[in-house]
């Protein structure tokens, strides 16, 4: 098969699918899996692995502890002859309890398939299920092994899965991330902002307001002089923010308040600012005499920079040309296990799942005419690699 007709014969092996890849979508949406229910989670990920197990894949569930089970699934399954390998990463967990499902079910309505986790990312698991079986049914020889990973703890920070994912991305010649795409016209992410949280907490003395105020040390005002003070390190322009999110202390009105703690949301592009900023951190000095300070945490994703991007978003943009549509990028604000792969140096793409919108809301949705095609472009970048 000539290289540059191997697009257009991949999407036209995956549109006649589409019907069955909805029906794989709506049996995935009906196991719900929320992040922190282990239960639910590992019987979607015990689905999952069914999935796969009926393709020929060699299947290995990780057993976890606390968390769902993650599921590493690895083709062609004799793959130690074959060099090299490519990562293909995703998520099978939800922000959502048990439950969501009465008041959100799935139903397909106006050419979209709605319900908790389609479009983050269920259906971005669909996707590249249905695009190992187009390469499949090609027969297109298998340059690289190709690995997918798919975890339950992305949405609460991926403590459990990011050794597992570091270690993949490692081996791994490019990371395919199947989140999200951004917008109607299906954005990739090419770049993706450094996340973190960071704890403020300042140790005052307690005293009598009234009898003898000067005798205390106010940690409310000592934490409130100290926000105002970070609050001037944010900067727009190259997209450092620090944004105090919840703020507790204190314990009568009466009282000096002897503490006081704030948590704050950190996020920065570069990983040269990300750095600055936990240093700038972690040399804060009380501005109250007397007054003490805690400071913990940190950024917990790093920047995902369009360098690690660039040349995988150009030969994706290229593929999908060759399938007869446009394919555009996108810098996202928001995190994704992406990131982590990313920091290591691995050429990563983000965003390469579904078409949709509403994620983490009740209108959660995917375009169902996008499904086919998404899952053409993974199996082109997948082939031709």
């Amino acid at each position: 098969m000539a290289p540059n007709a191997l697009p257009q014969t991949l999407l036209s092996l995956l549109r006649p699918r589409l019907k069955e890849m909805l029906g794989t979508l709506r049996e995935l949406t009906l196991l719900e899996s929320p992040s922190l229910e282990k239960q639910p989670a590992d019987r979607c990920c015990g689905f999952l692995a069914n999935q796969w197990m009926l393709r020929g894949a060699l299947v290995e569930i990780l057993k976890q502890k606390q968390r769902g089970d993650h599921l590493r699934v690895v083709w062609p399954p004799s793959a130690s002859r074959t060099p090299g390998q490519f990562l293909v990463l995703g998520h099978y967990d939800t922000v959502y309890p048990t439950g969501t499902l009465r008041r959100m079910p799935f139903r397909i309505a106006s050419g979209r398939a709605f319900g908790p986790g389609t479009f983050d990312m269920k259906a971005g698991i669909v996707q590249a299920l249905f695009a190992l079986e187009a390469l499949r049914q090609s027969k297109i020889p298998f340059r690289k092994r190709i690995v997918f990973l798919w975890t339950s703890d992305e949405e609460i920070g991926s403590e459990s899965s990011r050794a597992r994912i570091e270690t993949d991305a490692r081996r791994s010649d490019a990371v395919f991330v199947v989140e999200p795409s951004l917008g109607p016209r299906g954005l990739v992410k090419t770049s993706r902002k450094g996340i973190g949280e960071a704890q403020l907490i300042v140790h005052g003395r307690a005293s009598h307001a009234g009898l003898a105020p000067e005798e205390g040390i106010n940690a409310i005002h000592e934490l409130a002089a100290q926000i105002a003070r970070i609050e001037r390190w944010n900067d727009l322009r190259r997209g450092v923010t620090i944004n105090a999110d919840r703020i507790e202390g204190g314990s009568r009105t009466n009282v000096i308040a002897d503490h006081a703690k704030a948590t704050l949301d950190l996020r920065a592009w570069r990983v040269s600012d990300m750095r600055a900023l936990e240093k700038r951190f972690h040399s804060l000095k009380p501005i109250h005499r007397g007054a003490k300070l805690e400071i913990h945490g940190g950024f917990d994703r790093p920047p995902m920079e369009r360098q690690y991007s660039a040349a995988l978003f150009s030969r994706a943009k290229s593929l999908a040309k060759q399938m007869g549509f446009s394919l555009g990028e996108t810098a996202a604000g928001g995190g994704s296990d992406g990131n982590f792969t990313a920091a290591l140096g691995i050429p990563t793409l983000d965003g390469l799942g579904a078409v949709g919108d509403g994620a983490h809301s009740a209108h959660e949705h995917v375009l169902v005419k996008a499904m086919p095609q998404r899952a053409a472009l993974l199996a082109a970048l997948l082939a031709t690699g």
